[in-house]
């Protein structure tokens, strides 16, 4: 299990664990975080967006709080994919400690039981959707003296809510894990023919299904190959060319796009540090 203290100036932001297994569910990862007294009273975090699911599960002294769409969320919560473009969603919170999963939006309906179209923009309380099931679930979380048993808990929870069948038609998920794998660069107007269906079906199936239209996940995985290569120190020049940016220009206006900032600033977001890219593990 890997695990590192961020910090923001002198104050430290958070501690971060990552499990040393993967899920038993394909397109399932997680990370736990410790939050201490004063890491993100003050400051609050710029939600990074991400193509994935989130579920943040808080078993803390005290709950996280979400800002976004003018709106405040505590404690455990559920967002779908591209959450924070804009750079309009932040948290904050001290004394915090929760498990977040990340859910690839082929297998999130399947798992938690809610569409990610749903959960476009918006971020909802998993106790409107578990009930007493997430006060039960929360506090064996907190009983757990290692991370690594929450995570082994977590996993064993999702792979038992988990629907035998799937809710995403098999052509809409070949086309996800199509514009996954070509990091977003794929001729996303001939996906439909690839697959024998209109373009027209499967831009509505891929959109209820997924929760993003096709077009928009794809550069969504696109921002995000581009900002993760930004964070491990590639030039914006080169990695304009490498993700398929006309040039430097439309690279910078992505990410402020998404962001909210500058490339030269997002580097510094802590919100990316809860990827492999950012925060190798051990």
């Amino acid at each position: 299990m890997g695990s590192t203290v961020h910090e923001r100036g002198a104050t430290a932001v958070w501690d971060v664990a990552s499990p040393a297994r993967p899920s038993r569910l394909g397109g399932v990862t997680m990370a736990g975080f410790h939050i201490p007294d004063g890491g993100l009273a003050e400051v609050g975090l710029r939600v990074v967006p991400h193509p994935a699911v989130m579920l943040i599960l808080e078993f803390g002294a005290d709950q996280p709080v979400v800002h976004a769409a003018g709106r405040q969320q505590r404690g455990s919560l559920l967002a779908g994919p591209g959450l924070g473009s804009g750079g309009a969603v932040w948290a904050r919170g001290a004394s915090v400690d929760c498990v977040q999963v990340r859910l690839s939006p082929v297998v999130a309906h399947a798992v938690l039981g809610v569409s990610p179209a749903d959960l476009d923009g918006v971020v909802v309380a998993v106790d409107d959707l578990w009930g007493r099931d997430l006060a039960r679930i929360c506090e064996r979380l907190d009983t757990l003296s290692s991370w690594e048993e929450r995570f082994a808990l977590t996993d064993a929870l999702l792979a038992g809510r988990c629907a035998e069948r799937s809710f995403v038609d098999p052509e809409v998920a070949w086309a996800w894990r199509r514009i996954v794998a070509g990091r977003g660069l794929v001729r996303v107007d001939g996906l439909a023919a690839e697959v024998g269906w209109s373009r027209k079906r499967l831009w509505s199936r891929f959109q209820a299904q997924i929760g993003l239209p096709p077009k928009r996940a794809a550069r969504l995985v696109r921002f995000d190959h581009a900002v993760h290569r930004l964070v491990a120190g590639d030039g914006p020049a080169g990695v304009a060319a490498d993700c398929g940016y006309t040039d430097q220009s439309h690279l910078h206006r992505d990410v402020v796009a998404f962001t909210g900032v500058t490339p030269t600033a997002v580097v510094g977001e802590p919100w990316l540090t809860i990827d492999d890219t950012a925060w190798p593990r051990g």
